[in-house]
C-alpha cells in the first residue's frame, strides 16, 4: 500500500477536485482509492486521485470500507455524510465531517485566532471583515466573468452596484453580530430577487426542502462550498466552533462562515441558470467546480482566514 510519502504532494489550496457520490461503494483495492458503481449490469471501478482532491461527499446507498478511510486520511482528504443533492443526512442544516486524524498542523493560526476570539469588539471586526471581502469577491467575479455577464450578472449595472455599496455601508454601522445577520440576511434575499429578476424565474420562495432545481441546485452547490471550508480549516488547524457570526454555541458554525465568502458569487447565480435552463444537477455541479478552479475559490479561503491571523499577530 502506498504510504503518505509516496503521494506528490500538492498543497490543498491547488487541488482540483470535489467528489459528490451516490450509489457506490468506496474502497483501496492495489494501493489506490477507488469507488465502483453499484450498477446491476455495468459494475465498474473508478480510480480517486487522492492526492489531488480536497473533500468527497457520500451521499445516499454509499459505503466506504475502513482501508479507503485510512488512505484518504493520510491523503488530506476531508468525509462529507449527505444526503441525495446534497442535502445533509443528519439535519437540515448541518452535514457530518471525518476529518483526518493528523497532529502535525500548524499551531500559529489556531493560536492567533483564539487571542482575539474572547473579545467581542475584536471578534464583530472580523465578523465584519469577511463581509467586506465577500463582497469584494462578489464584485470581482461580477465585474471578470464573461460567461456571468453574458447572463445579465455584471457587477457595472447600476442595481448590483447600488446594492452591493448600501450593504457595504451597513456593514460599517453594524453595531454586533446579531445586526450584522440580519444585514446579511437582507442582502441574500435581494440577491435572490436580483437572479429571479436576471433569469425571469417567477414563484421562487427559499426553501431548503423544496423541490424545484433552484432550490435543490442551491442546496447542492453551498454543500460544495462547505467541504472548501471544512478543509481549510482542518488545513490551517482552526476547530469549526469557533465561529465569528453563525453563534458561539452552533455546531460547525465556522464552517458557514466561511463559505459564505463565495457562495454569493460562485453559487447563486449558477443555481438560476442552470435551473433555468433545466440542466442535470451532475451538470450543476460540474459547473460549480469548474467556477472554484476557475476563481480560485479555496485559494481566496485560506488567505482570508491568513489575513485574519496575521493582522492578529501584528497587532500583538
Amino acid at each position: 500500500m502506498k504510504q503518505l510519502t509516496d503521494l506528490k504532494a500538492i498543497l490543498h489550496s491547488k487541488r482540483a477536485n470535489i467528489y459528490y457520490l451516490e450509489k457506490c461503494r468506496v474502497l483501496q483495492k492495489d494501493g489506490r482509492v477507488l469507488y465502483l458503481s453499484e450498477e446491476k449490469d455495468n459494475k465498474q471501478y473508478f480510480n480517486i486521485p487522492i492526492a489531488n482532491t480536497t473533500c468527497i461527499l457520500l451521499s445516499g446507498g454509499t459505503s466506504i470500507t475502513q482501508n479507503a478511510v485510512r488512505m484518504l486520511s493520510q491523503a488530506g482528504v476531508m468525509i462529507g455524510f449527505c444526503g441525495t443533492g446534497g442535502t445533509p443526512l443528519i439535519s437540515v442544516s448541518e452535514i457530518e465531517w471525518l476529518s483526518p486524524q493528523s497532529e502535525y498542523r500548524p499551531t500559529e493560526y489556531v493560536q492567533s485566532w483564539l487571542k482575539f476570539w474572547f473579545d467581542d469588539e475584536k471578534r464583530l471586526y472580523y465578523a465584519k471583515q469577511l463581509q467586506i471581502w465577500r463582497l469584494e469577491f462578489i464584485q470581482n467575479i461580477y465585474s471578470h466573468d464573461n460567461d456571468l455577464k453574458q447572463e445579465g450578472f455584471d457587477a457595472n449595472q447600476s442595481n448590483i452596484k447600488d446594492l452591493l455599496n448600501d450593504y457595504k455601508n451597513k456593514i460599517k454601522y453594524a453595531q454586533n453580530v446579531s445586526n450584522l445577520l440580519l444585514n446579511e440576511a437582507t442582502l441574500t434575499k435581494k440577491l435572490y430577487h436580483l437572479a429571479c429578476h436576471t433569469t425571469k424565474t417567477k414563484d421562487f420562495t427559499r426553501v431548503h426542502k423544496a423541490t424545484d432545481k433552484a432550490n435543490q441546485f442551491l442546496n447542492h452547490g453551498n454543500y460544495l462550498t462547505y467541504g472548501l471550508a471544512a478543509t481549510t480549516l482542518w488545513v490551517l488547524g482552526i476547530p469549526h466552533g469557533f465561529a465569528l457570526m453563525h453563534g458561539k454555541t452552533r455546531r460547525g458554525a465556522l464552517v458557514f462562515d466561511i463559505a459564505d465568502l463565495i457562495k454569493d458569487a460562485l453559487i447563486l447565480p449558477w443555481a438560476f441558470i442552470c435551473a433555468k435552463e433545466n440542466l442535470s444537477e451532475q451538470d450543476f455541479r460540474l459547473q460549480c467546480l469548474q467556477n472554484f478552479t476557475k476563481h480560485k475559490a479555496l485559494d481566496f479561503m485560506f488567505d482570508c482566514i491568513k489575513k485574519i491571523c496575521h493582522e492578529e499577530q501584528t497587532n500583538e
